[in-house]
């Protein structure tokens, strides 16, 4: 288990002998907290919600250079991977994740904003266990470096998660938790914007 971080926190990525990571990997997990609903059969279901992780890419001057979102899976300098679209968020664990190679990131790009959004406008008032993870990909078996618990619940139908900056040679991770409305990552630009 990681770091558990509140919002505002932030720590530096680095390794226990303090090499920097290389490659992490942003999971973000949900369970649906709307009533149940009765499925085929009159057996119950838990109504879906569509939730998409994205990553907004950002230059020194603050201005959006690549996202990378369920429509784009791949950032344009090959340093972000989506692992692909979860329309439920139904199962444990990571239910969307992005895979960052840091040292692949270009070098025009300051910041990495990750953003929720609710395609489905859904608010967060029907999310519960929310959470995002950072993992160091770069560690063998992978072990969790912050855990970021999503428990604003409210009539939002976005947030701005965290973001990766850059840091002297190495990077930074800060929990942002900001709420915001939006429905996929390009509506978030301005407001991932405002959390730099």
């Amino acid at each position: 288990m990681g770091l558990s971080l509140q919002k505002g926190q932030a720590l530096s990525l680095k390794k226990t002998d303090g090499a920097a990571l290389t490659r992490v990997r942003m999971g973000l997990g949900w369970d649906t907290a709307a009533p149940v609903k009765r499925g085929l059969f009159g057996m119950k279901k838990a109504a879906d919600i569509d939730l998409d992780a994205s990553a907004i890419f950002f230059g020194k001057d603050g201005k959006a250079l690549d996202v990378v979102f369920f429509n784009q899976l791949a950032s344009k300098d090959g340093s972000a991977q989506h692992a692909g679209d979860n329309l439920t968020g139904e199962g444990d664990g990571d239910d969307e994740v992005i895979h960052v190679d840091l040292g692949k990131v270009s070098p025009a790009v300051e910041q990495i904003v990750f953003v929720i959004s609710s395609y489905s406008r859904q608010t967060f008032d029907q999310v519960e266990n929310a959470f995002c993870r950072l993992v160091d990909d770069s560690t063998a078996g992978s072990p969790e470096v912050a855990r970021f618990q999503l428990t604003d619940a409210g009539t939002h139908t976005a947030m701005i998660m965290a973001k990766v900056s850059r840091e002297g040679s190495g990077w930074s991770f800060k929990a942002i938790g900001e709420r915001a409305n939006g429905r996929t990552a390009m509506d978030l630009v301005a407001p991932a914007a405002n959390a730099l």
